[in-house]
């Protein structure tokens, strides 16, 4: 297979050249310096052959992008060191054993724990990252400057199960129109798997819980401009359609970045687009293979993103007129502290009917957990809604692959339930993510529900948690 071509620029540095070593190691000269790269051989993405010397060499074709996502920003480091069909691992603080040439600065995070991450700067710094592993790049939205305040607003526009491609472009498009009418330009990219992103440049000025707050009213405001086809709702139990993810802006959150490979079997990527091409383009046409040559053709599509910044307080103002009207802070995410002003974090089916008027009610039941498992698809936790538990595995290619498997047997369960009740979460383990599917049964009649049964696949996340990494 031939791998993706070169291309000269500034921020590749010239001409990279590759040299065989006996000890089956590759080493590039990138940007001025020679960066090895180990097990170049190795094949990352099965269904196309890619290996990892392909993908480095992809990286490197589209330096100058890529390194515009990423440059002077401290970056999570998500390794797939078994390749893009295994599970990835999440590495905060960068390797001990490093060049001198890799640059790092010490984060703070909410948990109040710290970590010194790598901060990529050129090309040379960008394929050492890549050799680690790391299929998508993910970095913080601040500079390694200034580490309070974001200079990057990230629209995540995630679709539920089961939405077309057509319903999230025109939640974009809507999403464009609302950002500009609050002064913002919105720079738009494919996500890589289901969804697309916008970005916007934004002056260094305000806080993380400012940005986020900016944000939640962004995500209300498009849902009120597209109520059928957008939600702006935290909790999967009332999401329909595109969910505008507001907490993607909340501290220790990171997006993969333009040019980003994402670990789809295609090897698609996260292509930056024009707003003219958003209604017709479709995301499987951007791949390791193809996004090399278009950007060598049309360069960077998001070379301008950076000037000029823009402002926050016409949407700060926005979320201070949704406040004065009583409407409630959204929920954070799990793993932050109980935020001021922030409404109950529960879901809505297990949250108690206070008052004289509520009508009286027998108390939520705990889900049963399935044969062998000591808990259920909701924990401990008591649950009005009807859930059971399919799959926990390690890859989500496995847990959708028992999903297809359960619904062999109940064809006629499946025809009644929507996308919003078919529950895929990405969790994570001490050191990798998994990926665990429930079922919310509520619109399957009581005497026709599935009983909960041995899952279809059942991963053990903690097994084994005290091994080391595999090498990459």
């Amino acid at each position: 297979m031939s791998s993706p071509p070169h291309r000269d620029g500034a921020a590749g540095s010239a001409t990279v050249i590759v040299v065989g070593m006996p000890d089956r190691k590759e080493i590039l000269e990138v940007a001025g310096r020679a960066v090895p790269v180990s097990n170049p051989d190795k094949v990352y993405f099965p269904r196309t052959g890619h290996t990892k010397l392909d993908l480095v060499r992809y990286y490197l074709s589209v330096a100058d992008g890529a390194l515009r996502g990423v440059a002077g920003r401290p970056m999570v480091l998500k390794r797939f060191v078994h390749g893009a069909d295994g599970e990835a691992f999440f590495q905060k603080r960068a390797p001990s054993s490093r060049p001198d040439w890799i640059e790092t600065i010490t984060l703070s995070f909410p948990s109040g724990r710290v970590a010194e991450e790598v901060v990529v700067h050129d090309a040379a710094q960008l394929a050492w990252v890549v050799n680690l592993g790391c299929i998508d790049l993910n970095p913080h939205p601040v500079r390694a400057a200034d580490l309070d305040h974001p200079d990057e607003l990230r629209v995540d526009l995630d679709p539920v199960p089961g939405v077309e491609w057509a319903q999230i472009v025109r939640v974009a498009l809507v999403a464009r129109d609302v950002l500009s009418d609050f002064g913002l330009a919105g720079w738009p990219k494919t996500s890589g798997s289901r969804g697309i992103h916008v970005y916007c440049r934004i002056e260094p000025r305000w806080t993380f819980p400012e940005v986020r707050s900016a944000a939640v009213a962004l995500a209300r405001e498009i849902e009120r401009r597209a109520p059928g086809d957008a939600t702006s709702r935290w909790w999967k139990e009332e999401r329909h359609g595109v969910f505008v993810d507001y907490n993607q802006n909340a501290k220790d959150r990171t997006v993969a970045s333009a040019y980003s490979v994402r670990p789809t079997p295609d090897a698609r990527v996260s292509a930056p687009l024009d707003w003219d091409e958003v209604p017709v383009c479709q995301p499987g046409a951007f791949t390791i293979d193809t996004m090399p040559a278009r950007f060598a053709e049309r360069g960077d599509l998001w070379q301008g993103i950076d000037q000029p910044a823009g402002s926050l307080a016409p949407l700060l103002e926005l979320a201070a007129r949704d406040k004065a009207a009583g409407v409630p802070d959204a929920p954070w995410p799990p793993h932050f502290s109980k935020q001021a002003g922030e409404p109950p974090r529960v879901q809505p089916s297990k949250r108690r009917a206070d008052g004289p008027a509520a009508a009286p009610a027998a108390a939520p039941e705990v889900p049963p957990p399935a044969p062998g498992k000591a808990s259920g698809p909701t924990g401990r936790r008591r649950s009005s809604m009807p859930l059971i538990e399919v799959a926990r595995a390690a890859s989500k290619a496995d847990a959708m692959a028992g999903l297809e498997r359960w619904k062999e047997r109940h064809p006629g369960a499946w025809a009644l339930l929507g996308p919003s009740d078919v529950l895929v979460d990405a969790m994570r383990g001490r050191y990798s993510t998994w990926t665990r599917i429930r079922l919310n049964l509520r619109n399957v009649p009581a005497a026709d529900r599935p009983r909960q049964e041995e899952l279809e696949v059942d991963y053990d996340p903690w097994a084994g948690a005290g091994g080391q990494p595999p090498a990459s």
